[in-house]
C-alpha cells in the first residue's frame, strides 16, 4: 500500500496570551499531517510537538521529511513505532494512520481500540494571572466541574484561593510544571488539601522527584515532565499516584495506549493531557481517555478558531467524544 504524504505547518491564535511556569505564548503552533492511500481515502493527524524538548512545527517537518520515502512506501503504525522516536512527528504520524485505518475499514479508531465512546469531562486551563483575575476567571468558569489552576513558585496559594472563592463548587487541578521544590510540596499540600485541590500535576523538576521519598501527600501528586513512555513508570513510583499521558510525548496513540496498560498495571491513576492545539490534536486523545480518570483536553476552547467539525464543549463536558467527520 502506498501512501502520499503532506505535511503543514500553521499558527492557531489563542484567545489570550497562555502563561505558564515556563513563559507565555500568543498563539500555537503545529503541524498536519495528511496520508492518502491510491483510493484516495485520507487520513489526518495534529501535533502541537514538546516544547520544552525544543520541538517546533519545523524540526518535526524535518523528521518526517527524513523518512518520507519509507512512509510513502506503506507503513502501519507499529513499524512506525521503530521508525521515529517518541515525539510530535511521530503522534501526528501516528493519528493520521488510524484515521486512515478507519476510513478504510469502516471500523472507528474507538473500536480499533477496544473501547467505547462515552462521554468526557475535561478541565478548563486558567492560565498565570494576577490573583484577582485568577477569581473573575474562576467565576467565569464556575460551572465546569474541573478547573486546573496554573502556577509557579511565586504565592501560588494567593491564586488558588482566588480560584476557589471563584468557582466554589469546582474540583481544583493545580499544576504548577516543574516550579516547586519538594520542600514546597509539603509545606503547600496540606492547604490544598482544605481548599479541595483533587490533584497536583508535577509540581517539582524532572530529577528533583526523589526529594518525594517517603511523602505521603494530602492531594494525590501527578508525574507529567517526568514520564514519556513505560520506560519511566519506575520513576514515578512510590512518589506520585497518576501519570499524565500526553501524545505529544509517548509519540501517538499507539504508544500512548501501551503506556496506560502498563501504568494501571503498576497500580498509577490515569490523565490524560494535551500540549494545546486544535479539535483535530484532541481526537485520538478522546480514545485514551475512555480510560483516565481525569481529562486535559481543553486546547481548542484556549484558541480563537478550530478546525471543522470539531469537538462541542458544554462547561467542560464532551458528550460525543467521537466525531466521524473530524478523526477516526
Amino acid at each position: 500500500m502506498t501512501l502520499r504524504l503532506a505535511l503543514t505547518e500553521r499558527i492557531w491564535p489563542l484567545r489570550e496570551p497562555f502563561v505558564i511556569a515556563r513563559g507565555s505564548r500568543d498563539d500555537q503552533p503545529v503541524l498536519e499531517v495528511r496520508v492518502t492511500d491510491a483510493e484516495g481515502r485520507c487520513g489526518r493527524g495534529e501535533a502541537c510537538g514538546v516544547p520544552y524538548a525544543g520541538e517546533t512545527p519545523q524540526s518535526m517537518s524535518a523528521e518526517i521529511e527524513a523518512v518520507r520515502g519509507r512512509i510513502e512506501q506503506g507503513i502501519d503504525r507499529h513499524a512506525l513505532l521503530a521508525l521515529l522516536p517518541p515525539g510530535g512527528a511521530r503522534f501526528a504520524l501516528d493519528a493520521a494512520l488510524w484515521d486512515l485505518e478507519a476510513r478504510q475499514s469502516g471500523v472507528s479508531a474507538f473500536a480499533r481500540a477496544g473501547l467505547e465512546p462515552r462521554p468526557v469531562t475535561v478541565s478548563r486551563t486558567i492560565g498565570i494571572r494576577a490573583p484577582q483575575a485568577h477569581e473573575a476567571a474562576a467565576r467565569q468558569f464556575a460551572a465546569y466541574p474541573l478547573l486546573k489552576i496554573k502556577v509557579n513558585a511565586e504565592d501560588p496559594l494567593a491564586a488558588i484561593r482566588a480560584s476557589r472563592c471563584g468557582a466554589p463548587a469546582s474540583r481544583l487541578i493545580v499544576d504548577p510544571n516543574q516550579s516547586w521544590t519538594p520542600e514546597m510540596v509539603r509545606d503547600l499540600a496540606p492547604e490544598l488539601a482544605a481548599l479541595g485541590v483533587v490533584l497536583l500535576e508535577q509540581p517539582v523538576p524532572v530529577g528533583a522527584e526523589a526529594g518525594l521519598d517517603g511523602y505521603d501527600s494530602p492531594v494525590p501528586l501527578c508525574a507529567d515532565e517526568l514520564i514519556d513512555g513505560i520506560e519511566d513508570l519506575p520513576l514515578a513510583r512510590g512518589r506520585f499516584a497518576y501519570v499524565n499521558i500526553k501524545l505529544d510525548k509517548t509519540g501517538g496513540l499507539t504508544a500512548a495506549l501501551a503506556l496506560a496498560e502498563a501504568a494501571r498495571a503498576q497500580g498509577f491513576g490515569l490523565m490524560v493531557g494535551c500540549m494545546n492545539g486544535s479539535s483535530l490534536c484532541m481526537a485520538p486523545a478522546m480514545v485514551l481517555a475512555q480510560l483516565c480518570e481525569f481529562a486535559d483536553l481543553d486546547g481548542p476552547l484556549l484558541q480563537a478558531e478550530d478546525v471543522a467539525h470539531g469537538f462541542a464543549y458544554d462547561n467542560g463536558r464532551i458528550a460525543q467524544p467521537h466525531q466521524p467527520l473530524l478523526w477516526g
